[in-house]
Protein backbone atom coordinates (compact mmCIF):
# COMPACT_ATOMS: atom_id res chain seq x y z
CA UNK A 1 0.00 0.00 0.00
CA UNK A 2 1.27 3.81 -1.01
CA UNK A 3 2.05 5.82 1.90
CA UNK A 4 4.95 7.94 3.27
CA UNK A 5 5.64 7.51 6.73
CA UNK A 6 7.80 10.61 8.78
CA UNK A 7 8.75 9.85 12.05
CA UNK A 8 10.86 11.92 14.57
CA UNK A 9 12.92 13.15 11.41
CA UNK A 10 15.59 15.83 12.07
CA UNK A 11 18.18 17.24 9.84
CA UNK A 12 20.98 18.84 10.87
CA UNK A 13 23.97 20.25 8.06
CA UNK A 14 27.59 20.79 9.36
CA UNK A 15 29.06 24.38 9.45
CA UNK A 16 32.95 24.90 9.72
CA UNK A 17 34.75 28.21 10.02
CA UNK A 18 37.56 27.19 7.72
CA UNK A 19 38.01 25.11 4.81
CA UNK A 20 40.59 23.04 6.59
CA UNK A 21 38.52 22.03 9.75
CA UNK A 22 36.72 19.52 7.97
CA UNK A 23 40.02 17.62 7.08
CA UNK A 24 41.67 17.82 10.58
CA UNK A 25 38.32 16.36 11.94
CA UNK A 26 38.17 13.64 9.30
CA UNK A 27 42.08 12.65 10.01
CA UNK A 28 41.04 12.47 13.75
CA UNK A 29 38.06 9.97 13.50
CA UNK A 30 35.66 12.99 14.65
CA UNK A 31 37.66 13.06 18.47
CA UNK A 32 38.42 16.31 17.82
CA UNK A 33 35.12 18.05 16.87
CA UNK A 34 35.55 21.56 14.58
CA UNK A 35 31.86 22.03 13.74
CA UNK A 36 29.17 23.57 14.79
CA UNK A 37 25.45 22.16 13.64
CA UNK A 38 22.70 24.04 12.22
CA UNK A 39 19.41 22.23 12.48
CA UNK A 40 16.86 22.59 9.46
CA UNK A 41 14.38 20.44 10.87
CA UNK A 42 13.47 19.43 13.99
CA UNK A 43 11.57 16.11 15.22
CA UNK A 44 9.04 16.14 12.44
CA UNK A 45 6.31 13.92 12.32
CA UNK A 46 3.91 12.70 9.66
CA UNK A 47 1.47 10.15 7.79
CA UNK A 48 0.38 10.57 4.28
CA UNK A 49 -1.86 7.64 3.72
CA UNK A 50 -2.59 6.10 0.13
CA UNK A 51 -4.77 8.85 -1.80
CA UNK A 52 -4.53 11.59 0.17
CA UNK A 53 -3.05 14.68 -0.89
CA UNK A 54 -1.26 17.02 1.75
CA UNK A 55 0.07 20.66 1.35
CA UNK A 56 3.46 22.04 3.19
CA UNK A 57 3.44 25.77 3.71
CA UNK A 58 6.00 27.76 5.90
CA UNK A 59 7.78 31.02 5.30
CA UNK A 60 11.45 30.92 3.47
CA UNK A 61 13.61 29.14 5.44
CA UNK A 62 11.30 26.99 7.43
CA UNK A 63 12.75 23.61 5.84
CA UNK A 64 10.02 22.88 3.30
CA UNK A 65 12.60 22.24 0.24
CA UNK A 66 14.84 19.98 2.79
CA UNK A 67 12.11 18.25 3.98
CA UNK A 68 11.36 17.02 0.64
CA UNK A 69 14.68 16.28 -0.12
CA UNK A 70 14.80 14.04 2.77
CA UNK A 71 11.61 12.29 1.46
CA UNK A 72 12.61 11.74 -1.99
CA UNK A 73 16.00 10.43 -1.10
CA UNK A 74 18.12 13.37 -2.31
CA UNK A 75 19.21 14.14 1.23
CA UNK A 76 19.53 11.51 4.76
CA UNK A 77 17.77 12.52 7.71
CA UNK A 78 20.13 13.19 10.87
CA UNK A 79 18.06 11.37 13.06
CA UNK A 80 15.31 8.42 12.41
CA UNK A 81 14.05 7.68 9.12
CA UNK A 82 11.36 8.19 6.58
CA UNK A 83 9.26 5.02 5.17
CA UNK A 84 8.08 5.58 1.28
CA UNK A 85 6.09 2.71 -0.43
CA UNK A 86 5.47 3.31 -4.15
CA UNK A 87 6.68 4.63 -7.65
CA UNK A 88 7.61 8.41 -6.49
CA UNK A 89 7.93 11.10 -9.02
CA UNK A 90 8.85 14.51 -8.08
CA UNK A 91 9.82 18.09 -9.26
CA UNK A 92 11.63 19.68 -6.51
CA UNK A 93 13.81 22.01 -8.07
CA UNK A 94 12.92 23.85 -12.25
CA UNK A 95 14.68 21.64 -14.80
CA UNK A 96 16.16 19.26 -12.09
CA UNK A 97 18.03 16.22 -14.23
CA UNK A 98 18.23 18.69 -17.52
CA UNK A 99 21.25 19.09 -19.10
CA UNK A 100 21.42 22.26 -20.54
CA UNK A 101 23.77 21.36 -23.96
CA UNK A 102 21.51 18.82 -24.75
CA UNK A 103 17.94 18.99 -26.62
CA UNK A 104 14.55 19.40 -24.70
CA UNK A 105 14.09 15.37 -26.35
CA UNK A 106 17.39 14.27 -25.04
CA UNK A 107 16.50 15.40 -21.86
CA UNK A 108 13.29 13.34 -21.79
CA UNK A 109 15.23 10.21 -22.23
CA UNK A 110 17.65 11.09 -19.14
CA UNK A 111 15.47 12.56 -16.53
CA UNK A 112 12.81 10.16 -17.32
CA UNK A 113 15.47 7.11 -17.01
CA UNK A 114 15.96 8.82 -13.72
CA UNK A 115 12.54 8.62 -12.87
CA UNK A 116 12.01 5.41 -13.29
CA UNK A 117 10.73 4.66 -16.44
CA UNK A 118 12.00 2.55 -19.27
CA UNK A 119 13.03 3.20 -22.62
CA UNK A 120 9.83 1.40 -24.32
CA UNK A 121 7.75 3.59 -21.70
CA UNK A 122 9.47 7.08 -22.94
CA UNK A 123 9.01 6.13 -26.82
CA UNK A 124 6.00 5.01 -25.75
CA UNK A 125 5.25 8.06 -24.07
CA UNK A 126 7.10 10.92 -25.89
CA UNK A 127 3.70 12.10 -27.82
CA UNK A 128 2.21 12.60 -25.26
CA UNK A 129 4.99 14.69 -23.46
CA UNK A 130 5.51 16.35 -26.19
CA UNK A 131 1.48 17.57 -26.58
CA UNK A 132 1.25 18.35 -23.32
CA UNK A 133 4.65 20.62 -22.50
CA UNK A 134 3.55 22.55 -26.07
CA UNK A 135 6.82 24.15 -26.41
CA UNK A 136 6.90 23.15 -30.00
CA UNK A 137 10.07 22.80 -32.30
CA UNK A 138 11.95 23.65 -28.92
CA UNK A 139 11.77 19.78 -28.41
CA UNK A 140 14.84 19.57 -30.46
CA UNK A 141 16.69 22.73 -29.37
CA UNK A 142 19.17 22.69 -26.52
CA UNK A 143 17.71 23.55 -23.00
CA UNK A 144 20.06 26.68 -22.59
CA UNK A 145 17.96 28.26 -25.14
CA UNK A 146 14.63 27.89 -22.97
CA UNK A 147 12.73 30.22 -21.12
CA UNK A 148 12.10 29.17 -17.51
CA UNK A 149 8.14 29.04 -18.26
CA UNK A 150 9.24 25.97 -21.17
CA UNK A 151 11.51 24.14 -18.77
CA UNK A 152 9.17 24.17 -16.04
CA UNK A 153 6.49 22.70 -18.85
CA UNK A 154 8.67 20.19 -20.12
CA UNK A 155 9.85 18.83 -16.80
CA UNK A 156 6.04 18.62 -15.36
CA UNK A 157 5.24 17.21 -18.92
CA UNK A 158 7.92 14.27 -18.21
CA UNK A 159 7.12 13.67 -14.19
CA UNK A 160 3.71 13.13 -14.90
CA UNK A 161 4.17 11.58 -18.30
CA UNK A 162 3.07 8.16 -16.36
CA UNK A 163 0.93 8.12 -13.46
CA UNK A 164 2.84 7.63 -10.29
CA UNK A 165 1.76 6.37 -6.78
CA UNK A 166 3.15 9.18 -5.37
CA UNK A 167 3.61 12.69 -6.84
CA UNK A 168 6.12 15.43 -4.76
CA UNK A 169 6.07 18.77 -6.34
CA UNK A 170 7.61 21.81 -5.00
CA UNK A 171 7.03 25.44 -6.01
CA UNK A 172 8.58 25.18 -9.58
CA UNK A 173 4.82 25.10 -10.41
CA UNK A 174 4.43 28.77 -9.23
CA UNK A 175 6.99 30.00 -12.22
CA UNK A 176 4.87 28.74 -14.92
CA UNK A 177 2.60 30.97 -16.92
CA UNK A 178 -1.11 31.22 -15.90
CA UNK A 179 -2.56 29.02 -18.83
CA UNK A 180 -0.20 26.18 -17.51
CA UNK A 181 -0.84 26.57 -14.19
CA UNK A 182 -4.62 25.57 -15.09
CA UNK A 183 -3.78 22.75 -16.61
CA UNK A 184 -0.81 21.17 -14.56
CA UNK A 185 -3.57 21.53 -11.86
CA UNK A 186 -5.77 20.10 -13.90
CA UNK A 187 -3.67 16.83 -14.49
CA UNK A 188 -2.62 16.87 -10.55
CA UNK A 189 -6.94 16.89 -10.04
CA UNK A 190 -6.86 13.57 -12.43
CA UNK A 191 -4.60 11.89 -10.38
CA UNK A 192 -6.10 12.76 -7.43
CA UNK A 193 -8.89 10.99 -8.65
CA UNK A 194 -7.35 8.05 -9.57
CA UNK A 195 -5.76 7.38 -6.34
CA UNK A 196 -2.06 9.26 -6.67
CA UNK A 197 -0.74 9.83 -2.89
CA UNK A 198 0.18 13.85 -3.48
CA UNK A 199 2.73 16.23 -1.62
CA UNK A 200 2.52 19.24 -2.39
CA UNK A 201 4.80 22.52 -1.11
CA UNK A 202 2.80 25.84 -2.29
CA UNK A 203 2.32 29.38 -0.68
CA UNK A 204 -0.64 29.38 -3.43
CA UNK A 205 -3.52 29.16 -0.83
CA UNK A 206 -5.79 28.79 -3.06
CA UNK A 207 -3.82 25.42 -4.71
CA UNK A 208 -3.23 24.44 -0.99
CA UNK A 209 -7.27 25.15 0.17
CA UNK A 210 -8.70 23.52 -3.33
CA UNK A 211 -6.67 20.29 -3.72
CA UNK A 212 -5.26 18.91 -0.43
CA UNK A 213 -7.37 17.38 2.27
CA UNK A 214 -5.03 18.11 5.10
CA UNK A 215 -1.71 20.70 5.48
CA UNK A 216 1.25 21.21 7.26
CA UNK A 217 2.63 24.48 8.72
CA UNK A 218 6.59 24.31 9.33
CA UNK A 219 7.85 27.33 11.35
CA UNK A 220 11.72 27.15 12.23
CA UNK A 221 12.45 23.63 11.46
CA UNK A 222 9.25 22.23 13.62
CA UNK A 223 5.31 21.43 12.42
CA UNK A 224 3.57 24.12 14.17
CA UNK A 225 0.05 23.25 13.13
CA UNK A 226 -1.48 20.15 11.11
CA UNK A 227 -4.81 19.76 9.90
CA UNK A 228 -7.74 20.86 7.40
CA UNK A 229 -6.25 23.27 5.20
CA UNK A 230 -8.35 26.78 6.00
CA UNK A 231 -7.68 26.17 9.46
CA UNK A 232 -3.97 25.93 8.54
CA UNK A 233 -3.95 28.51 5.94
CA UNK A 234 -5.50 30.84 8.37
CA UNK A 235 -3.20 30.32 11.30
CA UNK A 236 -0.14 30.87 8.79
CA UNK A 237 -1.65 34.41 7.19
CA UNK A 238 -1.80 35.22 11.58
CA UNK A 239 1.86 34.55 11.96
CA UNK A 240 2.76 36.61 9.16
CA UNK A 241 0.66 39.79 10.60
CA UNK A 242 1.84 39.08 13.90
CA UNK A 243 4.72 42.01 13.46
CA UNK A 244 3.54 43.11 17.29
CA UNK A 245 3.83 39.49 19.33
CA UNK A 246 0.99 40.59 21.06
CA UNK A 247 -1.31 37.22 20.93
CA UNK A 248 -2.88 34.58 18.14
CA UNK A 249 -5.45 32.06 19.96
CA UNK A 250 -6.99 29.03 18.29
CA UNK A 251 -10.15 28.06 18.87
CA UNK A 252 -13.16 26.14 17.85
CA UNK A 253 -15.59 27.06 15.49
CA UNK A 254 -18.45 24.79 13.62
CA UNK A 255 -16.14 22.06 14.21
CA UNK A 256 -13.16 23.74 12.22
CA UNK A 257 -9.87 25.30 14.13
CA UNK A 258 -10.57 29.34 14.11
CA UNK A 259 -7.51 31.91 14.44
CA UNK A 260 -7.95 35.11 17.01
CA UNK A 261 -5.34 37.38 16.24
CA UNK A 262 -4.66 41.52 17.32
CA UNK A 263 -2.77 43.62 19.65
CA UNK A 264 -6.17 44.41 21.65
CA UNK A 265 -6.41 48.23 20.73
CA UNK A 266 -9.81 47.61 19.31
CA UNK A 267 -11.87 44.58 20.05
CA UNK A 268 -15.13 42.89 18.35
CA UNK A 269 -17.53 43.33 21.04
CA UNK A 270 -20.65 41.73 19.02
CA UNK A 271 -20.85 40.57 15.53
CA UNK A 272 -24.38 38.64 13.64
CA UNK A 273 -25.92 38.66 10.20
CA UNK A 274 -29.39 39.93 10.11
CA UNK A 275 -31.97 39.79 7.73
CA UNK A 276 -34.21 43.30 6.42
CA UNK A 277 -36.63 43.13 9.55
CA UNK A 278 -33.38 43.28 12.07
CA UNK A 279 -33.67 39.49 12.86
CA UNK A 280 -30.61 37.37 13.45
CA UNK A 281 -30.20 34.66 10.64
CA UNK A 282 -28.23 31.73 9.89
CA UNK A 283 -30.05 30.90 6.56
CA UNK A 284 -29.37 33.42 3.54
CA UNK A 285 -31.60 33.40 0.77
CA UNK A 286 -29.81 33.82 -3.11
CA UNK A 287 -30.15 37.29 -3.53
CA UNK A 288 -31.65 38.71 0.13
CA UNK A 289 -30.03 41.56 1.17
CA UNK A 290 -28.52 41.32 4.39
CA UNK A 291 -27.14 43.19 7.33
CA UNK A 292 -23.46 42.37 8.72
CA UNK A 293 -23.36 44.22 11.86
CA UNK A 294 -19.94 44.70 13.82
CA UNK A 295 -19.77 45.82 17.52
CA UNK A 296 -16.55 47.84 18.44
CA UNK A 297 -14.87 49.05 21.48
CA UNK A 298 -11.45 51.12 21.40
CA UNK A 299 -9.55 49.70 24.40
CA UNK A 300 -6.82 52.52 23.84
CA UNK A 301 -6.26 55.36 21.69
CA UNK A 302 -5.75 54.44 18.16
CA UNK A 303 -5.26 56.94 14.91
CA UNK A 304 -6.89 55.01 12.78
CA UNK A 305 -9.62 52.36 12.38
CA UNK A 306 -10.02 50.30 9.35
CA UNK A 307 -12.98 47.62 9.59
CA UNK A 308 -12.75 44.58 6.39
CA UNK A 309 -15.05 41.71 6.22
CA UNK A 310 -14.46 38.28 3.86
CA UNK A 311 -16.72 36.09 2.74
CA UNK A 312 -15.40 32.71 1.88
CA UNK A 313 -16.60 29.03 0.60
CA UNK A 314 -16.70 26.01 2.41
CA UNK A 315 -13.12 25.38 1.07
CA UNK A 316 -11.97 28.85 2.24
CA UNK A 317 -11.45 29.98 -0.91
CA UNK A 318 -12.14 33.90 -1.08
CA UNK A 319 -15.93 35.13 -2.49
CA UNK A 320 -15.65 38.38 -1.73
CA UNK A 321 -13.48 40.99 0.67
CA UNK A 322 -13.66 44.40 1.34
CA UNK A 323 -13.02 47.02 3.48
CA UNK A 324 -13.65 50.75 5.01
CA UNK A 325 -10.53 51.80 3.25
CA UNK A 326 -11.61 50.86 -0.15
CA UNK A 327 -15.20 52.57 0.94
CA UNK A 328 -13.07 55.14 1.83
CA UNK A 329 -15.04 55.30 5.35
CA UNK A 330 -11.74 55.56 7.45
CA UNK A 331 -12.24 56.90 10.91
CA UNK A 332 -9.51 58.55 12.91
CA UNK A 333 -7.89 59.57 16.04
CA UNK A 334 -10.32 57.65 18.29
CA UNK A 335 -10.56 57.57 22.13
CA UNK A 336 -9.79 54.67 24.33
CA UNK A 337 -13.95 53.70 25.43
CA UNK A 338 -15.39 54.59 22.20
CA UNK A 339 -17.99 52.26 20.57
CA UNK A 340 -19.17 51.83 17.56
CA UNK A 341 -21.06 49.82 15.13
CA UNK A 342 -20.52 49.09 11.75
CA UNK A 343 -23.67 48.16 9.41
CA UNK A 344 -22.40 46.33 6.29
CA UNK A 345 -25.68 46.21 3.68
CA UNK A 346 -25.24 43.70 0.63
CA UNK A 347 -27.17 41.51 -1.29
CA UNK A 348 -25.86 37.67 -0.63
CA UNK A 349 -25.82 37.09 -4.56
CA UNK A 350 -24.24 33.73 -3.44
CA UNK A 351 -24.72 30.02 -4.28
CA UNK A 352 -26.58 27.05 -2.15
CA UNK A 353 -23.68 25.77 0.13
CA UNK A 354 -21.58 26.59 3.46
CA UNK A 355 -19.95 29.72 3.95
CA UNK A 356 -17.88 31.93 7.05
CA UNK A 357 -17.43 35.32 7.20
CA UNK A 358 -13.98 36.42 8.82
CA UNK A 359 -14.27 40.30 10.46
CA UNK A 360 -10.85 42.20 10.84
CA UNK A 361 -9.82 45.67 12.65
CA UNK A 362 -6.44 47.06 11.63
CA UNK A 363 -5.13 50.35 10.20
CA UNK A 364 -3.99 51.17 6.56
CA UNK A 365 -5.01 49.00 3.61
CA UNK A 366 -4.25 45.54 5.06
CA UNK A 367 -4.28 43.82 8.59
CA UNK A 368 -0.27 43.16 7.81
CA UNK A 369 0.52 46.96 9.01
CA UNK A 370 -1.18 47.07 12.23
CA UNK A 371 -3.59 44.52 13.17
CA UNK A 372 -5.93 45.29 16.63
CA UNK A 373 -8.51 41.72 15.87
CA UNK A 374 -8.79 39.95 13.18
CA UNK A 375 -11.24 36.51 13.70
CA UNK A 376 -11.46 34.11 11.46
CA UNK A 377 -14.73 31.38 11.10
CA UNK A 378 -16.27 34.83 13.39
CA UNK A 379 -19.90 33.79 11.61
CA UNK A 380 -20.94 30.75 9.68
CA UNK A 381 -24.14 30.48 7.64
CA UNK A 382 -25.99 28.10 4.77
CA UNK A 383 -26.89 29.72 1.39
CA UNK A 384 -30.09 28.31 0.37
CA UNK A 385 -32.21 28.63 -2.71
CA UNK A 386 -36.05 28.59 -2.22
CA UNK A 387 -36.97 30.81 -5.04
CA UNK A 388 -34.53 31.34 -7.83
CA UNK A 389 -33.98 29.27 -10.60
CA UNK A 390 -31.40 26.37 -10.42
CA UNK A 391 -27.78 26.64 -10.79
CA UNK A 392 -24.33 25.57 -9.96
CA UNK A 393 -21.89 27.91 -8.54
CA UNK A 394 -20.65 30.33 -5.48
CA UNK A 395 -21.91 33.05 -6.77
CA UNK A 396 -25.65 34.32 -8.61
CA UNK A 397 -25.06 36.16 -12.02
CA UNK A 398 -28.77 35.91 -13.77
CA UNK A 399 -28.41 36.53 -17.33
CA UNK A 400 -30.93 37.96 -19.77
CA UNK A 401 -31.36 35.97 -22.99
CA UNK A 402 -32.08 37.22 -26.49
CA UNK A 403 -31.55 34.55 -29.26
CA UNK A 404 -31.65 35.81 -32.72
CA UNK A 405 -32.43 33.77 -35.72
Amino acid sequence: MTHIYVTGVSKAYKIYQKKTDRLIEWLVLMIQRRHKEKWILKDINFKINEGETVGIIGVNGAGKSTLLKLVTGTARATTRTIDISGRVAAMLELGMGFHSDFTGRQNVYMSGQLLGYTIDQLNASMPEIESFAEIGDYIDQPVRVYSSRMQVRLAFSVATAIRPDILIIDEALSVGDAYFQHKSFERIREFRRKGTTLLLVSHDKQAIQSICDRAILLSKGEVAMEGEPESVMDYYNALLADKDKKYIKVSNADGKKATLLGTGEARISRLGLFNAESESIENVQVGQVITLKVAIKIEQPIEELVVGYAIKDRLGQPVFNTNTHHLKRVLNNLPAGKKLEYNFEFPANLGVGSYSIAVALHSSDTHVARNYEWRDLALVFTGINPSKQPFIGVSWMPPTLEIKE
